[in-house]
């Protein structure tokens, strides 16, 4: 059995979020029809005219941040699962703020975990994107429930908030903070520890149906392994369907195990630690190949953050080197109280010894910004373009 659609939905920020919600929630249920939400005011996804299987309920895309967005079919059963078994870990159901775009899987869970508790979130509106003061006025609107308050942010939402001490405050009384969407620096959840935040660390992806890993261990519904190329297979009650591609559904890199299990293996690398916690050590295609050794951006960054004095942020990519097919370069975005910038030189200095010397930043520029893409992954492609020849020096 296949039904046509998918009904295309556009979302938009803050209290508009609320108006999307009953097309939501109707897919949810299965009394309306399948839909595929995007940012309203964006193009809407151009998805081929293709019956979908029967149980599908939403095409969710990915942010593309390794290339085209992929329309991801996620089932109710999925969101489900999903969203009942982060309640089972984190103490829900609950009263949930909405402070990433709904359009996104991270987003349209929230709304589903709201559903599962007080109805509807408090969503806050990031037309002119995320602030602290924004977020400290959000959640001071909540309104009062007996039931325990959650809220999901990505990294870069994150340290803006404990850079804040009023912002940070705020964030303490959540019963729960999932960090989700990229890596979050060792530094920063140093912070957050130390600031009375209880942080939950989420990995997973779209075709996960969003985090299904906490704090390196699976959901109740999910399963983890790390395979021989060290790529992270995440499988369970929550993985997707498949994709919708232009001739049908497609299966790439997904599975079905003789158990009926279903299997997604992911482009990170990982591994399982001494207590079986999953640590993500990187994304396959982010490793810079420099004179023939893999160099993960991951610890480099950490590294930049922890030991290099005045750095805030920091983002790792490669670029084009005549001598070593690639070098490594370091984008830094530095903290108010900087009191020069750092020279690549500083940074090779602060870093030997702690990371392997093919690690070593050869180019170093300071931004104001670090761009992203998606829920919060940083934009390597457009941070690699940043540096230019005459840009660069290595110490």
């Amino acid at each position: 059995m296949s039904r046509r659609g998918p009904h295309l939905l556009p979302i938009g920020s803050g209290q508009a979020v609320l108006d999307s919600l009953a097309d939501v929630l109707a897919a949810l249920d299965g009394s309306g029809p399948p839909i595929a939400p995007y940012a309203a005011g964006s193009p809407p996804p151009d998805l081929p005219d293709l019956p979908l299987p029967e149980d599908v309920a939403f095409v969710v895309s990915t942010s593309g941040s390794t290339g085209l967005p992929k329309r991801v079919l996620l089932t109710p059963d999925n969101l489900l699962a999903s969203a009942g078994a982060a309640h089972e870990v984190i103490g829900g159901p609950g009263a949930w703020m909405l402070t990433v775009p709904a359009h996104h899987i991270a987003g349209l869970q929230v709304i589903v975990r709201a559903a599962l508790g007080t109805g509807e979130p408090t969503c806050l509106d990031l037309t002119a994107g995320f602030t602290p003061q924004a977020f400290v006025a959000g959640a001071l609107a909540m309104p009062a429930t007996a039931y325990p308050t959650f809220v999901s942010l990505v990294p870069t939402q994150l340290g803006r908030l404990l850079a804040d001490p009023e912002a940070a405050d705020v964030l303490a009384g959540f019963d729960a903070v999932l960090v989700g969407g990229g890596a979050t620096s060792l530094d920063v959840g140093e912070q957050a520890r130390d600031r009375g935040v209880r942080m939950i660390r989420t990995f997973g992806t779209t075709e996960t149906s969003g985090g299904c890993v906490y704090d390196g261990l699976p959901l109740p519904v999910s399963e983890v392994y790390v395979d021989n190329d060290r790529h992270v297979v995440l499988g369970g009650a929550t993985i997707a369907c498949g994709y919708l591609g232009p001739r049908g559904v497609l299966e790439d890199g997904f599975s079905t195990d003789a158990d009926g299990v279903r299997w997604f293996r992911t482009e990170d690398l990982g591994r399982l630690d001494e207590s079986g916690r999953l640590v993500v050590t990187g994304r396959a295609d982010d490793l810079i190949n420099t004179g023939g050794v893999k160099v993960a951006p991951g610890p480099v960054e950490d590294a930049l953050v922890r030991y290099l004095p005045g750095v805030r942020d920091a983002v790792v990519v490669a670029v084009p080197d005549p001598e070593w097919g690639q070098a490594v370069a370091a984008a830094v975005v530095l903290t108010p109280r900087a009191t020069r910038p750092p020279t690549v030189d500083d940074a090779r200095a602060a870093l030997r010894g702690i990371v392997p010397d093919a690690a070593l930043p050869r180019h170093l520029h300071v931004v104001d910004s670090i761009p992203l893409i998606g829920p919060g992954k940083p934009d390597r492609v457009a941070l690699s373009a940043t540096f230019s020849e005459d840009g660069r020096s290595a110490g």
